[in-house]
């Protein structure tokens, strides 16, 4: 008779959380934060890249250049004083600001050299805060104080054992100097106690006799415990150091060059939007000095009479053109447009947001701010993209019979 074989079922698969994450991953830091991590470090690169390829970044004669966020900053930061000197050698900054982008965003994405990385995007972080948005009201509408923060935990904790460069050269290290490999796992400190040999009613024979505490649980430190492990110790972490180093030696010079050529790319197929260049109005009855405060030429308005406070000739001001000039009461920064032959439109050209000065685009017929994008109408002034809680304030210019421009 045929022998009868036992049915064997198929043994269903074991579940497994998604990029094989350990068991309760959720309450570890180093998988609760990709999500950050990753998007820090996409924000940080693309708006590195972004500036690279702008060539208004770098003029001088545009309201979205450096220069000119340098010298709005100059009128509202804590720091204007360091600003102001910094005006001259904005084309470098600017560069210096672009690369340090890209390195961050990198290091960020790949999880190399993190800590590095997070330290080097507060540091950045903190200073856009301080030149750019320490004005915004609410200040929460301002992102730079957020991403500053958002980075102090990867200060602590770094990139983590998963998902990262810092990682893999972590457990090669390891694998080279025979040690286990750097892996972190969620447990309830119960169960440590349950399977650790040295727990006995609550104390541990290997901190002789103390009460046990997860807070220097020799096993939850594992081989950093004892002292006579640091030698072993020392030498992974010097591999791991010369590991690191040389990946970040070849990811620098591949950033590097994907970054040059996005800049040279972005210069050749163009796309960004041409600013008109503002002139500065200027009269025979004003005297011309040199602001110490922003490192640029301004006018000072004196002359006045019937018609108004006299800004220029209506010439320096062609149709489609803008002007800049000196509100003589406030101080501020204006700006007059000659939107048709004959018709003037004039604002007080300080961002309602936080304090930066707006650009004339003639492309869209808008104001647009230089730190945060705010933008408004040419005809009325109001808010047409945020931030800015409100449009700009209106001015009343008039041109006389003499040809000149006059500020009621």
């Amino acid at each position: 008779m045929p022998v009868s074989r036992p049915v064997r079922h198929a043994r269903p698969p074991e579940r497994r959380l998604p990029l094989n994450a350990p068991v309760r991953a959720w309450a570890l830091s180093e998988w609760a934060l990709l999500p950050l991590r990753f998007f820090l470090g996409a924000t940080f690169l693309f708006a590195g890249l972004q500036k690279l390829a702008n060539p208004n970044f770098f003029n001088s004669a545009s309201p979205n250049s450096i220069q000119a966020q340098l010298i709005a900053s100059a009128r509202i930061s804590p720091i204007h004083m360091l600003i102001s000197h910094l005006v001259q050698f904005a084309t470098p900054l600017g560069i210096i600001i672009s690369l340090a982008e890209v390195a961050i965003g990198v290091g960020a994405l790949l999880g190399l050299w993190m800590r590095v990385a997070a330290i080097g995007g507060a540091i950045l972080s903190l200073n856009l805060f301080l030149t750019v948005s320490f004005h915004a009201s609410p200040f929460y509408t301002g992102a730079d104080i957020v991403f500053f923060f958002a980075w102090l935990p990867f200060i602590l904790s770094g990139s983590g054992t998963r998902l990262s460069i810092d990682s893999w050269i972590a457990r090669r290290a390891a694998q080279m100097e025979g040690a286990p490999a750097p892996e972190l796992v969620a447990i309830p400190f119960v169960k440590v106690q349950q399977l650790c040999g040295h727990f006995n009613r609550g104390r541990c024979s290997a901190r002789e006799g103390l009460a046990c505490e997860a807070a220097v649980c020799p096993v939850l430190l594992g081989d950093r415990a004892p002292l006579v492990t640091r030698v072993k110790i020392d030498s992974v972490d010097r591999r791991a150091l010369v590991l690191g180093g040389a990946a970040a030696a070849m990811v620098g010079t591949s950033a590097a060059i994907f970054a040059g050529a996005s800049a040279a790319l972005g210069r050749v197929v163009g796309g960004a939007k041409a600013p008109v260049s503002s002139g500065q109005l200027s009269s025979g009855s004003t005297t011309t000095t040199s602001g110490s405060q922003t490192g640029a030429t301004t006018t000072t308005t004196t002359g006045s009479n019937a018609l108004g406070t006299l800004l220029g000739p209506a010439k320096d001001v062609p149709v489609g053109n803008a002007a800049t000039f000196s509100i003589p009461v406030t101080g501020d920064p204006g700006i007059v447009v000659q939107a048709t032959k004959g018709q003037f439109v004039a604002y007080d050209a300080v961002c309602p947001h936080a304090g930066c000065t707006v650009g004339y685009y003639a492309a869209n017929h808008v104001f647009a701010c230089p730190c945060h994008g705010s933008e408004f109408q040419l005809e009325t002034g109001a808010v047409m993209n945020g931030p800015a809680p409100h449009g700009l304030h209106k001015l009343t210019v008039a041109e006389g019979s003499d040809g000149n421009l006059y500020l009621k």
